[in-house]
């Protein structure tokens, strides 16, 4: 069947639009850089004709937090509107675990906007949370830095490989709508200082983290159940030492 993938030349959906290929599957890579704009319309209609899925992997292309509201309202409302219009059957979004919890953090502040849109739209739906990528802990160690010194929390975070999100994606994008929330974690929860201290190891960063439960991530103080999942998630496989090996082998 046709599947289309909005922001299908990114991390996760290149190789989202690669492994439905592989199953056999007419996937279509849906971006600016593939002439198609969820923001100017440009291309979204002749896209989504004949779809019967749409996965949404789209990012902003800033963070800034009216932006990115902006950014999300704006494709969101486009995006559902095409898909009415061509008369989609399943909408499928990635979203992040704790968006709600972290009410300070413009970035999730937008993510909970875009699923109040999608399921409002009453189109057939899933909505897969994701903890925080493995590809991400670099960049949150840089924003942590102040003086050659990473200050973070030591509450626990559950990240997962992207591919384990590709995997989990490919799969929700082939079954039926849930018209809910699912979500997919690392099989694993660890400190988040602790998490950036391995980091650091295995790229022989010399960097000092140092623990503190007042640290703020991107705006908000978290807890253990701030960026973790609730009962019963999917696990990805990939261990984040396993990840780890294999990035600094390269």
């Amino acid at each position: 069947m046709k599947i289309v993938v909005i922001g299908g030349t990114g991390l996760i959906g290149s190789k989202l639009v690669q492994t439905l290929r592989e199953r056999g599957h007419d996937a279509l890579a849906a971006s600016p850089k593939t002439g198609v704009n969820t923001i100017t319309r440009e291309g979204l209609a002749q896209a989504i004709d004949g779809a019967a899925v749409v996965v949404d992997v789209a990012n902003a292309p800033v963070w800034e937090d009216k932006a990115v509201l902006d950014f999300f309202e704006t494709s969101g409302r486009n995006l559902l509107a095409a898909e009415a219009a061509a008369g989609v059957r399943h909408h499928v979004a990635l979203s992040i675990v704790g968006s709600e919890r972290l009410p300070d953090n413009g970035y999730f502040r937008a993510k909970v906007a875009q699923e109040s849109l999608i399921k409002a739209s009453g189109i057939p739906h899933t909505i897969l949370r994701a903890t925080q990528f493995f590809e991400f802990v670099g960049g949150i160690a840089q924003a942590a830095t102040v003086d050659g010194e990473i200050r973070l929390s030591p509450a626990l975070i559950q990240p997962i490989a992207s591919d384990d999100v590709v995997t989990a994606l490919a799969e929700v994008a082939l079954a039926s709508p849930v018209n809910g929330t699912l979500e997919v974690a690392g099989p694993e929860a660890i400190p988040l200082d602790e998490l950036v201290r391995r980091f650091l190891q295995a790229t022989k960063d010399t960097r000092k983290v140092v623990p503190d439960i007042h640290a703020r991530y991107f705006g908000d103080v978290l807890n253990d159940q701030s960026l973790t999942p609730g009962r019963n998630p999917r696990l990805g496989a990939i261990r984040f030492e396993d990840w780890l090996g294999r990035q600094t082998a390269r």
